[in-house]
């Protein structure tokens, strides 16, 4: 049955399948090339054995500006360690041998231009990245000049709303896109809190109230298995980068297992 209905969805994108499924995502970010230069598949694998549904693989850069210091700690880390385009694609050219969830990049735009747009989303597709998040790329900007690329190498364009997205730039948003909106908790850089306050829950309810298209994942903010459950309580699924730099910093990479449960509940 499963073999089948993989054959009969094979042009549908990996994240746009998981939104069909019936449950709560959990998608986990993480920087490439930290805590150690060489763990990027091993996490990739480790994080969808322990029950994660997506992944946002985070491509360093040297000037982060929507990351918080726990996220721009590990991209300096991570650079150090030599991480850079080219030695993710080369450790990513056979993740689909091994893993099936939707796999996404986050980072700047600055490394894919110099790469060359066009490039950078075919390598994406041959190794089978299925969207990216570009914090930096403006939503007109992207649907003027890259759109048609990025659709081009089947690849979802994942963007950005804040509490303070107008309701017309969010439905702008939506009108263009073809997977998940981003739904930032707060106007602050990343970092985990210890749980949402009423004027995120109310935030949580307005894009909830606005039948948009595009299903909403949460991120920025979310650390446990309480705030995981209050963002995806108006949301189809959460996003934890942060807390899970955290872990692995603390605590190398072989307790994600431990981590995953927390999160979840199942322990």
């Amino acid at each position: 049955m499963d073999s089948c209905l993989r054959r009969n969805d094979k042009k549908m994108n990996r994240i746009n399948q998981k939104l069909q499924e019936d449950k709560k995502l959990l998608s986990i970010y993480f920087t490439a090339g930290y805590p150690n230069i060489n763990d990027t598949a091993t996490i990739i694998q480790d994080l969808e054995k322990n029950g994660v549904d997506m992944i946002e693989i985070g491509l360093p850069f040297s000037d982060p500006l929507a990351d918080g210091p726990t996220i721009q700690a590990s991209s300096t880390q991570a650079l150090k360690n030599g991480m850079t385009t080219e030695v993710l694609f080369e450790q990513l050219k056979d993740i689909r041998k091994s893993v099936s969830i939707p796999l996404i990049i986050m980072g700047y735009f600055n490394p894919m231009f110099q790469y060359g747009v066009d490039a950078f989303c075919k390598k994406c597709q041959e190794i089978g990245i299925d969207g990216l998040i570009i914090p930096d790329l403006p939503v007109d900007v992207y649907h003027e000049k890259y759109q048609t690329i990025f659709e081009k190498h089947g690849l979802i364009n994942v963007f950005l709303i804040t509490p303070q997205t107008s309701d017309e730039r969010i439905h702008y948003i939506d009108s263009i896109s073809n997977g998940f909106i981003y739904m930032v908790s707060s106007a602050s850089t990343t970092g985990a809190k210890v749980g949402f306050g009423e004027e995120q829950t109310q935030y949580f309810e307005r894009i909830g109230n606005m039948n948009l298209k595009n299903p909403q994942i949460v991120g920025f903010g979310i650390s446990n298995n309480q705030t995981f459950t209050q963002a995806t309580q108006y949301a189809k699924g959460a996003i934890i980068g942060s807390a899970f730099v955290k872990h692995v910093t603390n605590e190398g990479i072989s307790n994600i297992n431990h981590f995953i449960s927390s999160i979840l509940n199942h322990e």
